[in-house]
Formats: structure tokens, sequence, C-alpha cells
């Protein structure tokens, strides 16, 4: 019997790719990277924006990669970070490149909202998400007398932007709505409150649909053009955490798991929000996630200290690799904590230099060395882990009996180690490829190839090897 082909493009904040998956009827399932382009925030002026255009163009190259195989896919995939947003005009076309999440005019902006149009517990309350300066609806409101939102007709997240581009059909898909904090938690539909808060309202956004809903299929001139004839568009999980999420290889509901990349995103599933005290008081996050699940989970800034400080030696003449960052950390020894999340380290000009001056401020000593940089963050990292999975587990309904760390960061064997110590649970590394892995399977469920979640995943641990860090008395 003949295979199923998928088509995923697993876009993030520093880089994308294609990905094409093949599933067999016997449930044998291998995946093939068929092209990777950068990422970067476009900075025009002092503002930030997402090259749209070229990752549409870069999205065309990969449809182009997979034509030249000569495969016929069942249907194409596209997830993307949350909370940023493409303006549509009334005559269907981009109004201005969208913004970038970290653009400075994001800094205060719930804050400034809170004040002037909705209180930070009734937001919370309604949406069970927390609160980031750069959710969408604070975007929403700070941009509301803007060229671009006073003419849209239309306010599209990006993958689903991008499946605009593809199809010429607007939708809304839950995992990415949920993460900009105007889905209504308990109705997972649109709460028209926020949205006129935020000075809009839900006429403004194409339906609401799961994971899992076909958009509708290629246009025709892109299908000539690439070669590839009238594929669907399916709304994956658009939020890559939700993709990466859905292709955790769990065997039963005893685990949390992290998403280790850029951002590091801890939490659980659960069948239902989650929304008391305790969650407001650690600002948790209920986002939406696949088969009805809820991922509550605490977003934590991961690996983009590391990255940072990389680029910055990088333009000093010392350009490491991988394996040498994480080597020059495994040689040298933590001589400070930091707190991943302070707001010192969200956009400074300089990261080693935040790093002095936070270790200053709390009377600790600087790292001298590249490698006592790296391990110190790294130590801070496995630390505020081990504080965050604390607090899950006062809200699990399951014992946490392991963690499963997902993403490119499952790589980073001395983290993996570090985490478990710190949490004193085992760590189950992978799949690295969670992301693409779970949008190709959200494709394979609409197609009927698989029935559901948990069988998602038993496909998913049958063919994908994990590593198991065990913790360590040290």
């Amino acid at each position: 019997m003949n295979p199923s082909y998928f088509i995923a493009f697993d876009l993030g904040a520093t880089s994308g790719r294609t990905v094409l998956g093949v599933l067999w009827p016997s449930g044998e399932l291998s995946m093939q990277e068929l092209t990777r382009f950068p990422n970067r925030m476009l900075q025009i002026g002092s503002r930030l924006h997402w090259n749209i255009y070229s990752l549409y163009e870069e999205l065309i190259k990969g449809l182009r990669a997979a034509a030249r195989l000569g495969v016929r896919p069942e249907s194409i995939g596209i997830d993307t970070w949350g909370v940023d947003y493409v303006c549509i005009a009334p005559d269907g076309s981009i109004i201005d490149l969208p913004n970038a999440y970290r653009d400075h005019r994001t800094l205060g902006a719930a804050a400034r909202f809170f004040e002037g149009a909705m209180s930070a517990s009734e937001l919370y309350g309604r949406t069970g998400i927390q609160h980031i300066d750069f959710n969408s609806v604070f975007q929403l409101y700070e941009h509301r007398d803007d060229f671009s939102h006073k003419h849209a007709d239309k306010f599209v997240f990006l993958p689903d932007a991008l499946a605009y581009l593809f199809t010429g059909n607007i939708v809304t898909e839950y995992t990415i709505a949920s993460t900009g904090a105007i889905v209504d938690a308990r109705s997972r539909r649109l709460d028209d409150e926020i949205l006129k808060a935020a000075a809009t309202d839900v006429s403004k956004f194409g339906p609401l649909v799961m994971p899992g809903h076909t958009v509708g299929t290629l246009k025709k001139e892109i299908a000539a053009e690439t070669g590839l004839g009238h594929v669907k568009v399916v709304a994956v999980a658009g939020h890559d955490t939700g993709s990466a999420v859905a292709a955790i290889p769990a065997e039963d509901a005893d685990f949390a798991y992290l998403s280790s990349g850029t951002w590091s995103l801890m939490g659980i599933e659960t069948d239902a929000p989650v929304i008391n005290a305790t969650t407001e008081k650690y600002n948790i996050t209920n986002e939406g996630g696949v088969g009805g699940k809820i991922r509550l989970l605490k977003n934590i800034t991961g690996m983009w200290i590391v990255e940072q400080c990389l680029r910055q030696w990088k333009l000093q003449g010392a350009d490491y690799s991988y394996p040498e960052m994480v080597a020059l950390a495994e040689k040298a020894e933590a001589v400070c904590t930091i707190d991943p999340d302070d707001a010192a380290f969200v956009a400074p000009d300089n990261m080693m230099v935040a790093i002095e001056e936070y270790c200053k401020a709390t009377g600790q000593r600087v790292p001298q060395t590249h490698g006592e940089m790296i391990r110190s963050i790294f130590e801070s990292l496995a630390k505020k882990y081990a504080s965050t999975l604390d607090v899950f587990r006062s809200l699990s309904d399951h014992p946490i009996r392991r963690l499963h760390v997902i993403g490119g960061g499952s790589r980073n064997a001395f983290l993996n180690q570090l985490t478990a110590d710190a949490c004193a649970v085992p760590v189950v590394a992978g799949p690295a490829e969670a992301t693409a892995i779970g949008n190709i399977m959200v494709q394979a469920m609409a197609a009927g190839k698989v029935a559901d979640l948990a069988d998602m995943r038993r496909i998913i641990a049958r063919n994908i090897p994990t590593e198991v860090f065990h913790p360590q008395a040290r």
C-alpha cells in the first residue's frame, strides 16, 4: 500500500523550514527536511516588523521542492509563533508589514490597557492567559489609532495569514488565537467584550476553527506555479507550541512538558481551563491544544539569553558551535543565579551587560569567562524549571512522574541532566522536531489516517527515539 505525504511549514522567530512527512498504513513515520531559511525581525526606523512577503516566497520554494520529488501531498499545514497578526484591507490586500512582538511599543502595553480598558483580573478571569506585554489584545489596543488598524477589515494571525495567501480564505485557528488573550477559555470562542475593550470586535476576525479544519485548496496560480496541483491547506495547531505538545510521546497523563527553544514553555495538559488564585498569582496561561486539550503552561525565557550572548561574541570574533557552547559550560562553574524572566533580559542592547548589571544589583559574582556565563545561565534555567514544576504539581490532577522535553533544546544533554537533577524527576528528551511532527500528525488526523491524539502519540512513540535522563545526586 502507498504512503501518505504531508507538508509542514514550521516557522519560528529566527528560522523556518519545510518538512515532508511520510506516513505508511503500517504506522511507520518518517520526516525529511526540504528547505530551511532565516526569519528575522525587520527593523524599519525604530520599529520591528515581520517580512511576510519573504516568508511567503520561502513557502513557495518549499512547495516547489516537494513537487520536484514527484510526491502528491495530502495537505499542507503551517505553524508559527503566537500573538502577532496581519492587517487585511477590505480589498483583500495586506496593509503594511505586521508588527513584531518584540517591538518597543509593546513595552508597558499591558499596564496601559489595564488602566484604560479592562482590569487585569477581569481579563485573566475570562481568558486564563498570562499577562505579557506583547499579547495580541495589548497590541490591538496599543495600535488602535495606527493607519493599518483603523483601515483593517480583518486581523489575521500569522499562520492563518499565510494560509490566506495560499487559498484566499480567512479563518482564525483556535490554538493561535488563544495565545493572544482574546478567546474566552471556557466557551472557547472569541470574546467580544475583550475585543471591544481593545477597540475592535469579533467581526474583524475570521471564523474560529479547530485544528484539523480544511481552510481550502491552493489557488490555481500557486497550484500551477509550484506543480503540486490543488492540494488542501489544513489549519493545524497554528501555534508552534500547540503542534509541539501534540507530538509528546506520552504513554499516560502523569507528565509535565517543557518545550525548549528560544522560549521555554513548561506545563501540563488538562481537559478544561484552570483559572484560580494560584494560576493568576503565578501568571500561568491556559492555551488551546489539540483534541480538546488545554495547555496549562508558563512561558519562561529560555535559550534567548544564551542566543544573544552567542550573537555578541560572534561579533567579537568568538563563533561557537552548539557542541562547543555546551562543552564550555560543562568545564566551567556557575557563579551566579539569574531570573530568566527578569525584565532586564527581554530585549537589552547588550545581554552580557544586562547580566553583569543584574549580578551587581543582586550582590552576586559576575561571570568572567564565556564558560561561566553559559554555565550560570544553564543552571539558572534548571532552577527556574524546578520552581515552576512545583507550581504545576499543586495544580495537576495527576502525579508528575516524568518531564518530557521537546523541541530543539531537547538535544542539549547537559541542560537535560541539570534539569533532571533540579526537578528530581526523569527527563525524557525528544522529539527535537516535535513541532513539525505535530503539524504533520494533525494533518494525518484530518485526512483520517490516525484516529485521535492518543493514536498520534502512539505512532510517534514507536517511530521517534527519545533519551531518558535520571536525576543524580550532586
